[in-house]
């Protein structure tokens, strides 16, 4: 396990850069396959352990890996699935811990919430772009046909607090979890609004 102060969805791409000599050996172990898992830090650091962690996390798959200097290296890994912490085992090398598969609930998406979904986190992210146009992308994202892989993709496209990626992250109805991205958009887009209605001055020199 790699517990992180970030979450990771399915689908969802991210960079990781590893310093730690534990998870140096995590990478050793898994050079076979790839595979780790991650999960949110709820509470501490990174960085030496001693961390209190949350009981949902994701499957990563490693698609690149580049050393740097400093007996640093660079991964880049994309989620696979989510699962279940059922109990944390020794820390000793690095974090392990008792897992099962965490199967999302077997519904069909809702083709109009998921249309609504993919309006809201566009429309906020315009907004975001105009506050701060170098937290935006300026790359477009091709989003897949298939619905589920979709609506991972929004999830981690929504500019939103880490806790509220931990609760959409730990719905397991899909459509649950589209209603709660589009209250989400529309909670950050209400502030969104309120930001550039009464911008903050810049400091005086």
């Amino acid at each position: 396990m790699f517990p992180l102060g970030m979450v990771v969805f399915p689908h969802q791409t991210v960079a990781l850069c590893v310093f730690e000599d534990r998870y140096k050996v995590l990478l050793e172990d898994i050079k076979d396959t790839g595979v780790f898992g991650t999960c949110l830090i709820a509470r501490g650091s990174e960085v030496g352990g001693h961390d209190e962690r949350t009981a949902f996390g994701t499957i990563l798959r490693i698609s690149g890996l580049q050393p740097l200097g400093h007996e640093q290296i660079l991964l880049r890994a994309e989620g696979v699935s989510c699962f279940k912490i059922d109990q944390w085992l020794d820390d000793r090398p690095y974090p392990v811990a008792q897992t099962s598969e965490r199967c999302c609930d077997d519904v069909m998406i809702d083709p109009d919430l998921l249309e609504l979904a993919q309006t809201s986190v566009r429309a906020v992210r315009a907004l975001q772009s105009e506050l701060d146009p170098e937290s935006v992308l300026t790359t477009s994202c091709e989003m897949a046909q298939d619905p589920w892989e979709r609506s991972w993709q929004l999830c981690s496209m929504t500019p939103m607090a880490i806790l509220d990626q931990f609760k959409v992250l730990s719905l397991s109805d899909p459509n649950e979890r589209l209603r709660l991205l589009v209250e989400i958009c529309c909670e950050r887009y209400g502030d969104f609004q309120r930001m550039l209605a009464n911008p903050v001055p810049p400091p005086s020199l």
